[in-house]
């Protein structure tokens, strides 16, 4: 049984790069978004505020797996290649040196909990 694990990140988007940040993702390349398909990264999505702060969302049953996928992909090279300069203060390439954030709160699994509970009683 293998385990969901939900990713979220944030990058900060130069603020004089916006508009250009925002046009290169529509649309992303179409063998750019076939390799996060096959990395095992899905319902993944970018949220980018009017301040250029840029929080990223994925979920996946192998986090370290689609990591070192996404590290030997030579599409995937290319496209942070590119991407990188569109970012403050990153060192490497932003797929990989992006730091996930913590999760703190979860409605599906404290109804879950509560569920469990109730039933248990």
């Amino acid at each position: 049984m293998s385990t969901t694990s939900r990713v979220c990140f944030r990058l900060q988007v130069r603020p004089e790069l916006l508009d250009e940040y925002r046009a290169r993702h529509c649309p992303v390349w179409p063998e750019m978004l076939a390799e996060i398909a096959a990395s095992g990264r899905r319902n993944y999505s970018l949220f980018l505020g009017d301040d250029g702060m840029l929080v990223g969302y994925y979920e996946t049953d192998d986090d370290a797996a689609a990591q070192a996928y996404l590290a030997a992909s030579e599409t995937a090279a290319r496209w942070e290649s590119e991407m990188s300069r569109f970012f403050v203060d990153l060192t490497g390439r932003p797929d990989q040196a992006a730091a996930p954030l913590i999760e703190v709160f979860n409605l599906a699994a404290q109804l879950s909990a509560i569920d469990t509970i109730t039933e248990s009683e």
